[in-house]
């Protein structure tokens, strides 16, 4: 996260002592990314954040794989998720490679009777349906329909629900979430051209810090494993921090499409960016105003990367039958476009107001079985006239 933040109170110079009102010492911990060299922040504990009493169950939630290499294009009914009660039952991976996982996720109850910690990939959620409020180590952050939050690997957290249908987007990804590059000046601040600046962004405000010892069970996934572990303190026990490494929010409602004479390419969207993919958000925006503008994408062939669209409201003119929380999987190796009729019905329309989150990878993407059971088993043939 290129943007300095800070909660709480710590002391004026790093690595010194921070003595506490009533006697001893705040525990520091360095929170950081690329061994010492990429983002990072420092946080002030009032136990040690080391305190492991107990390792219990360890068991797999790898991914069970049913299509390794694919080449067929997919449609997942992502609404027909059956709900579960535990958040991380709850959570379904669709789409898998080397670099990332993509999934849906269902809870109907609030994280409360663990913490959990993914060691191994940052988290974006989206959430479609619900809202509530992330709790995390290093402060809270309220979230509603629309909003993206973005959690560093590593971040101790609870999510809270205000309501039970909930419908969550999300991507784990093995490398850091970033905003494009083309969008920031050499410093990190976002340009006048990005659709999108630091006023947008949704930060933490609200630091919890309690002072408790007990048994307290935190839930790690680490190499397609969880591993429960329980902490000798409660691990939101922080009294200040500070730096640039944290969890935060942004609304895809903020989110200032970029548009032209003549049909945009997918890259204007684009709204974070990692080392193997991107993530684009496509809005509700006035259509292209070139005389002999043809509203719809034109075909593209998928040469260096598979293409999957979340799709969450809105008319979707490319395609036809798409309904809320359908996603697509146009996979490396043939082309694909707007669906027959498509191109035509759109000449002369004036705006869209879909709204949908896009996923480009760089390397193929496996299918799960858990996706297989969404699938409609027609969508490859769909540009067939």
């Amino acid at each position: 996260m290129p943007l300095y933040h800070k909660l709480g109170d710590f002391p004026q110079k790093r690595h010194t002592q921070f003595e506490k009102p009533n006697g001893g010492f705040y525990y520091e911990q360095l929170f950081g990314t690329e061994g010492f060299h990429g983002h990072s922040s420092l946080s002030y504990h009032v136990h040690r954040p080391t305190q492991v009493k107990e390792i219990l169950n360890s068991y797999s939630v790898e991914p069970k794989i049913a299509i390794g290499k694919n080449i067929k294009s997919l449609l997942f009914k992502g609404f027909e998720l059956k709900p579960e009660n535990d958040f991380l039952d709850s959570r379904k991976a669709m789409l898998v490679n080397k670099d990332c996982i993509i999934g849906l996720a269902a809870p109907k109850e609030s994280l409360r009777n663990y913490f959990y910690k993914n060691a191994d990939a940052d988290e974006m959620l989206f959430i479609h349906k619900g809202k509530g409020k992330l709790r995390t180590m290093l402060g809270n952050i309220p979230f509603e329909y629309g909003d993206y939050l973005i959690i560093p690997r590593g971040i101790i957290y609870q999510i809270e629900f205000e309501t039970e249908e909930n419908r969550l987007f999300y991507v784990e990804s093995y490398s850091p979430f970033y905003t494009p590059k083309r969008y920031k000046n050499q410093s990190g601040q976002h340009l006048e051209h990005s659709p999108f600046c630091e006023r947008d962004f949704i930060l933490p405000n609200e630091l919890e810090t309690h002072d408790e010892k007990g048994d307290f069970l935190i839930k790690i996934k680490k190499e397609g494993m969880i591993h429960e572990v329980v902490y000798a303190t409660h691990p939101f026990d922080v009294v200040g921090w500070d730096g640039y490494n944290f969890p935060y929010g942004f609304s895809i409602h903020n989110f200032e499409p970029i548009t032209g004479r003549v049909h945009q390419p997918p890259p204007v969207h684009q709204t974070f960016e990692t080392a193997t993919f991107v993530v684009c958000s496509f809005c509700p925006r006035l259509y292209d105003y070139h005389p002999k503008a043809i509203p719809a994408p034109y075909n593209h062939s998928n040469i260096d990367s598979d293409e999957v669209l979340y799709y969450v409201d809105g008319d979707f003119m490319s395609r036809n039958n798409i309904e809320q929380g359908h996603i697509t999987l146009h996979p490396k190796g043939i082309p694909h476009g707007p669906a027959p009729g498509a191109m035509e019905r759109s000449i002369g329309h004036k705006e869209t107001q879909e709204l949908a989150v896009m996923v480009d990878t760089f390397r193929p993407l496996m299918v799960t079985e858990e996706a297989m059971g969404l699938d409609d088993g027609q969508y490859y043939k769909s540009w067939c006239e």
